[in-house]
This record gives structure tokens, C-alpha cells and sequence, in this order.
């Protein structure tokens, strides 16, 4: 027993200094992650799952609790979108939206939804600042003001980026966890799944922005950059349509479940040799892309996943599930509010990334218990679930410092002469997300409830 709470400290120590010092997170997860699995070993058979060595326990640690499959996919689909981002494949995209566009509020709405759409394939940050210049030079030609403009990238590829598996961390968590395959991302159990629960939000979001831009009537003229090389664009279909025939690949040929993974991280290693050899890049310079691939948030992974594998394994992720199904008093309802209102908050404010991985199989054991409870009510996992990645993700729009974007969009326009305080960020993020959030989570109520 007194092992359970030793662990709960660590957690909730580890916790509160990644929200204090966020620039310092991964020392954090990987310290407590040692400790933990030092732990295990001490107190063999306490911490982690019972096993017959200490062998045995390091297997399962580095194979089971570590989710390689998660961390390849990431890697890979991070170096075709910095290959992407170079190829200035989303510049032509966005230009001639611009002038196809009747007027440039039409224009505007359409960028940020083609911003949307580029963060369901490309970590939302990167979106951001290949985005950006776009914005601000067509702000600067028709003398609108630059903020809501920005404000409405970072919060749009937030929306976005829960749509698909290969989006953001979370999406791939929660793939991981709940056996989803590429493309029941789209329909699963014969029911729309998140892809269109998001979409609903998306439509939402861009009545939204439409009521600020809409009265933009002029017309501009923009300057169109030469394409360095398709390839790039070709090798992210390539990936998509890949992960989608994967899909049907039978489990018993799967390899151990690291198939999509691998697939992954083999095309962003082709990207790289491509950006080697036929872009006649250095060694130093293909070294430079590499080293600048959100390795963080890999390292960060995997602490979290010993950590949160700990406090799953010795009991407490089911007494919390037990405590929020007495809350609740068993209603399916109250267990759908309170799933996604504790997420919109919670995410407002810290990072997603371990709020997910805790409180996903949280939430799966609120419908289970809730399920078992002689009530008559049947609860599907999906309903809690989804309301968790929803509310997560989109709660992370809530607050400038919700998510990595928002923290980007800001300091560009700190850096453009356009300073944007908590205020001013609230005025825009809060009416996004309330909104966005609503329309998801009732179309999620009716498909799913």
C-alpha cells in the first residue's frame, strides 16, 4: 500500500514542475521515470506488473511501456514535414487560394481552414511558421490588423491536428491505446469517428473567423514563390495512402504492431537521403534538419509512458475511475460533461501530452463502471474517450500558453510590432474553443451517446 502512494508522489511531483518550468519538462519525466523504474526493481513485483525476473521486468519496461510504434511514427512524419515545409509546397497552396478567392476575407477563412488541414499532416508548430509570413504579408497589403489573423492560424491547426492518427502526439496516443488503425480515424464501428467530429468544429470555426474578416471585400495580389520540388508532397501522399492500405493488413503480419512505425520512419529516412543527394545538401546541412526535429517531445514520451505505465499498473488509474463513476452517480450524461469540461480546463493550462496518456484509460473504466452499475445505461468507451481527445486538444486554444502554437503566434507578433497579452488572446480563444468544442461534442453526443 504505501509503495501505491510513494508512486502517486512522484507523479504528482513530476507534474507540477512540468508546469512550472515547461522549458525544463523532459529532465523532469526522464528523472522520474529512472526513479520509477528503480523502484520497480527494489520493490519487485510492486510497481510494475508481476514478472519472474528482473530480466523479465526490463523486457517488459523498454518493449511494452515504452510505445515504440508511437515514437517512429512521429519521428518519420516530423522529417516529411520540415521536407514539406521546405519545398514551399504550402506557400503555392495558400497563394492561389488568395487569388482565387472573390475578396480577401473569402481568401482569409480559406487559409486558415488550408492551415487546418496541413496541421491533420504536420505538427502544429511548423504549420504556424509556414504560415505566418502569408498572413502577415496580406495584413500588411490591406492594412488589416495582423492578431486575429495569427491567433486564428495557431488555433486552427490545434483544432486540426487531433483529426488524424499521424496529426499530434495525442491522436498517436490515442490510436496506441485503443488498437485504432489509420483509418478508423474516419468511420469505426460503422459510425463517423473523430475525423468528422472534428470537421464539425472546423465548420464552426470558420463561421467564426468569417464574422471577423468577412466585411474584407478588396481583392489582393500576391507574389508567388517558385516550388522548390514536389517530392516532398508526394512522399506525405504517399505516407497518408501507406497508413491506409496498412490498415488492412491482416494483425498476425503486423510485426509485433511496429508496422506502421516502421513504414513511417523508412519514408522519412527516404525523404532525408532525397534531401541529401538531390538537393546536394552537406552533411552539415542534412545534420541541421535532423537536429532540429522536436527530439523533446520524443524524450518527454518516453518518460511519461514509464511513469503513467506505473501508476496504471499498481492500481491507481482504476480507484481514480471508481471515484469519478461515484461523482457522476453512475449517468452517462454527467460522465460526458465532466470528461470534457475537466479536459478543456485542465488542457488550458498544461500540456496534453501526459493529461492524455493518464487519463485515457481513466476514462475507458468511467464507462465500463459506469456500464456495470445496475442502472440500464450502456456506455460505449468511444463516448468518453473521444470527449477526452476533443476537450484536450481543443482545450488547448483556450489560453495563450494552452499550446506550443498559441506560444508561437505570439511571439510573432511580439516580433512584428503587434504585442498580445493574455487579454487580448482570451478575447479570441475563449469564443473559439467554447464554440468549436460545443458543435463537436454535441454532433459526438448524438452519433456516439
Amino acid at each position: 500500500m504505501y509503495i501505491k502512494w510513494i508512486i502517486l508522489g512522484l507523479a504528482v511531483l513530476m507534474y507540477l514542475f512540468v508546469i512550472i518550468f515547461q522549458d525544463k519538462k523532459v529532465w523532469f519525466t526522464t528523472a522520474a521515470a529512472l526513479i520509477t523504474i528503480v523502484l520497480g526493481f527494489v520493490f519487485m513485483n510492486q510497481v510494475f506488473s508481476p514478472h519472474e525476473s528482473p530480466f523479465a521486468l526490463f523486457d517488459h519496461i523498454f518493449t511494452s511501456l515504452i510505445n515504440w510504434n508511437v515514437l517512429m511514427i512521429y519521428v518519420g512524419s516530423m522529417t516529411i514535414a520540415a521536407l514539406f515545409i521546405y519545398s514551399k509546397v504550402p506557400g503555392l497552396i495558400a497563394n492561389n487560394l488568395v487569388t482565387v478567392s472573390p475578396n480577401t476575407g473569402i481568401a482569409v477563412i480559406l487559409i486558415l481552414a488550408m492551415t487546418g488541414i496541413i496541421s491533420i499532416f504536420v505538427e502544429n508548430v511548423a504549420t504556424v511558421l509556414v504560415m505566418a509570413p502569408i498572413a502577415l504579408a496580406l495584413s500588411k497589403k490591406l492594412k488589416l490588423n495582423p492578431v486575429p489573423f495569427l491567433v486564428g492560424l495557431a488555433v486552427m491547426s490545434n483544432l486540426e491536428g487531433t483529426a488524424t492518427l499521424i496529426g499530434d502526439p495525442p491522436s498517436m496516443i490515442f490510436a496506441s491505446y485503443a488498437g485504432y488503425n489509420f483509418n478508423d480515424f474516419f468511420v469505426y464501428a460503422g459510425k463517423p469517428s473523430i475525423f468528422f467530429i472534428i470537421q464539425v468544429g472546423l465548420v464552426v470555426g470558420c463561421l467564426f473567423f468569417y464574422f471577423i474578416f468577412g466585411r474584407v471585400k478588396e481583392k489582393a495580389e500576391v507574389e508567388k514563390e517558385p516550388v522548390i520540388s514536389y517530392f516532398p508532397f508526394i512522399l506525405l501522399l504517399v505516407m497518408i495512402f501507406g497508413l491506409a492500405g496498412i490498415s488492412f493488413v491482416p494483425e498476425q503480419y503486423n510485426l509485433s504492431g511496429y508496422i506502421s512505425g516502421l513504414y513511417v520512419l523508412s519514408l522519412g529516412i527516404v525523404g532525408i537521403i532525397w534531401y541529401w543527394v538531390s538537393q546536394k545538401k552537406t552533411g552539415r546541412e542534412v545534420w541541421q534538419l535532423v537536429k532540429e526535429l522536436d527530439w523533446e517531445t520524443i524524450f518527454f514520451l518516453m518518460g511519461i509512458f514509464v511513469v503513467v505505465g506505473a501508476i496504471s499498473e499498481i492500481g491507481l488509474l482504476e480507484d481514480l475511475a471508481i471515484f469519478l463513476a461515484k461523482i457522476t452517480g453512475g449517468s452517462k450524461f454527467l460522465g460526458f460533461i465532466l470528461i470534457l469540461f475537466m479536459s478543456i480546463v485542465i488542457s488550458g493550462f498544461v500540456d496534453n501530452v501526459p493529461y492524455i496518456i493518464v487519463m485515457l484509460p481513466v476514462a475507458k473504466m468511467l464507462a465500463d463502471t459506469i456500464t456495470q452499475i445496475d442502472n440500464g445505461v450502456t456506455v460505449s468507451p468511444e463516448l468518453f474517450m473521444f470527449a477526452l481527445l476533443i476537450g484536450s486538444c481543443l482545450g488547448g486554444n483556450l489560453t495563450p500558453f494552452g499550446a506550443s502554437a498559441n506560444v508561437v503566434a505570439m511571439g510573432i507578433l511580439k516580433k512584428e510590432g503587434h504585442p498580445i497579452n493574455f487579454g487580448g488572446f482570451l478575447k479570441i480563444g475563449a469564443p473559439f474553443t467554447i464554440l468549436t468544442t460545443a458543435a463537436a461534442a454535441v454532433f459526438l453526443w448524438f452519433m456516439w451517446a
